[in-house]
């Protein structure tokens, strides 16, 4: 009952209520003379420097849903749920010279989004529609993924009912206070919370990795309660060390999510929000350190077999929430303050990816949908009214995800967006790179790997949720002829495909002569950084000039004091 939980609610909606507050006045923080351009409202005026970006960045990729499902993972599985702690790691040193190649040619055309690149890289509306499409689809389920996470921390405080209006509506008040403060601020609203999401966050994982293990009897004691509980699973797969049969599965999903955490138009949004290429390279050496904290974070799965934990029951009859272990972790070793403090990290860390997840995926609907198909002539005002209103819509599309589908299934369509997301590498990342590719070729390598892609998720059951197709993301190797029980990535053969027929239909076409189109994009536009005047700049009025080193974006003073970086 949540009259047990009475001082952690409380702790709760205080600190909740403190961040919402933040995030309406983050519309005065570094605010330009006018929003209505959506290098503001988008992208907070392109103006972000080391310590904003690290802290929006590393908020935006360590989501909610992470602090409760990467521990669940191990709780349930053991070894397997370390996958994601290595691909963070990788992906950082993958990037560190890609990234800064897009921020540079975005600045000098205004790009916002990854498609704005593609329909000028290869001058082909088609194949920026479909990156744009691609990146919607895969980032809704991400956004009520975070959902989840405060889902779970409000069944712990015993605040949801039985009806479905009842279990729900917390969730639905939260979001609308999202969609309030985000609609009125912009970035700069995910951004000024992250400071205080991530400090949170920081602050009770450390206290719990140095007190839980002191209270359970060392980390000795956790790991042989872990491997007792996994030695006696019926599942061959389960254990503390990996197995002949998930090692294939554990190398390729790491390797394939780490391929698609910067594909994802949220992390770019973060990315393109910065104020030049030296903070991104600062910020691509520093934010491992977020991984040593999600090392820490995972290890509260094997905490809470130490501890006895036992999952609160799921939607379905029979069925166990596993998203609850590490609330009812907490709840149950910590004092009800601190709990609250802990519930009230993971509600945070909720909306700082949740605000950044919608401002992306409304900034491709308004530039590569709304502006190239609906309305050309859009003004800058007009692509920002856009965008905040689309915002709404997809923060709505986000609730009734989790209003009407089982949230487990929401968790599988996360696992499907990878495999989405990813199908955009060639023409985005290998296209900042290379503009060999032909533009019909790359239409053809997507078509291709979402389809395969797509066939192979479909022939995937998930014997927990009963579901007969689309029940992961793991695809047995002996549906395609091999006599093996491994495992495999979906996203990494699909995205193989895609590259494969991309590259033979370049041959091909190229071969027959069929046109290209041009290249908007120079060789010179990848080296530009801030004070060049190849960058294109946002004056107070929303226009776009060439900067000489005048005013910065959004009309501040280039000799104002620069923030401090990393």
């Amino acid at each position: 009952m949540w009259q047990d939980h009475l001082t952690e609610i409380i702790v709760f909606t205080v600190l909740f209520l403190l961040v919402s507050g933040m995030g309406f006045v983050a519309a005065r923080w570094r605010a330009p003379k006018d929003m209505a351009h959506l290098d503001e409202w988008g992208l907070g005026g392109r103006n972000f420097g080391g310590w904003i970006t690290w802290f929006l960045v590393g908020g935006d990729l360590y989501t909610a849903y992470t602090f409760v499902a990467v521990p669940a993972l191990l709780f349930g599985a053991g070894a397997a749920g370390f996958f994601a702690v290595p691909y963070t790691i990788v992906i950082y040193p993958m990037v560190f010279l890609v990234l800064v190649r897009l921020w540079s040619v975005s600045h000098r055309h205004g790009f916002v989004t990854p498609a704005d690149f593609v329909r000028t890289r290869f001058d082909s509306p088609i194949l920026a529609l479909l990156v744009a499409i691609t990146g919607i689809v895969a980032t809704m389920p991400y956004i009520a993924l975070q959902l989840v996470g405060i889902e779970a921390v409000l069944k712990t405080m015993g605040v949801t009912g039985e009806s479905t209006l009842a279990r729900h509506l917390p969730i639905i008040v939260a979001f609308a206070i999202l969609a309030a403060y985000t609609y009125q601020s912009g970035l700069r609203a995910p951004a000024l919370i992250a400071f205080v999401k991530d400090s949170l966050i920081y602050v009770v994982i450390l206290v719990a990795v140095l007190y839980l293990p002191y209270k359970l009897g060392g980390w000795g004691a956790i790991f042989d309660a872990a491997d007792a509980k996994f030695q006696a699973s019926p599942n061959p797969n389960d254990g503390i060390l990996l197995n002949t049969n998930n090692q294939l599965q554990y190398v390729t999903l790491a390797f394939g999510s780490a391929l698609a955490l910067f594909l994802y138009p949220h992390s770019v949004t973060g990315i393109l929000a910065s104020r030049n290429r030296d903070v991104i390279k600062r910020n691509m050496s520093a934010l491992p350190a977020y991984s040593l904290l999600l090392g820490l974070i995972a290890l509260l799965g094997y905490m809470a077999i130490a501890a006895g934990v036992k999952p609160l029951p799921g939607s379905k009859p029979g069925s166990v929430d596993s998203n609850t272990v590490v609330p009812i972790l907490f709840d149950q070793q910590f004092p009800d303050w601190f709990a609250g403090v802990a519930y009230a990290a993971i509600g945070i860390g909720a909306l700082v990816p949740a605000a950044i997840m919608s401002i992306a995926a409304a900034n491709l609907f308004t530039r590569n949908i709304y502006k190239e198909y609906l309305k050309r002539d859009a003004t800058p005002a007009q692509e920002a009214n856009v965008s905040k209103i689309t915002s709404l819509v997809v923060k709505v599309g986000a609730v009734a995800c989790i209003v009407f589908l089982d949230p487990q299934f929401s968790i599988d369509l996360q696992l499907i967006g990878g495999v989405i997301i990813l199908q955009t590498l060639p023409a985005v990342a290998l296209g900042l790179y290379t503009r060999w590719f032909h533009r019909t070729a790359l239409i053809a390598g997507w078509a291709a790997g979402m389809g395969l892609g797509m066939w192979m998720l479909y022939q995937i059951p998930n014997a927990a949720t009963g579901r007969a197709h689309f029940g992961g993301s793991a695809f047995p190797l002996r549906d395609f002829g091999f006599d093996t029980s491994k495992t495999i990535y979906v996203g990494i053969v699909a995205v193989l495909v895609n590259l494969v027929v991309a590259v033979l239909g370049t041959l091909l076409l190229r071969l027959v002569r069929v046109p290209d189109g041009g290249d908007g994009t120079t060789e010179d536009d990848y080296v530009a950084d801030e004070g060049d005047p190849r960058v294109t700049t946002v004056d107070p009025g929303g226009s776009t000039a060439g900067s000489k080193g005048g005013a910065a974006a959004g009309g501040r003073d280039a000799d104002a004091a620069p923030e401090p970086v990393i």
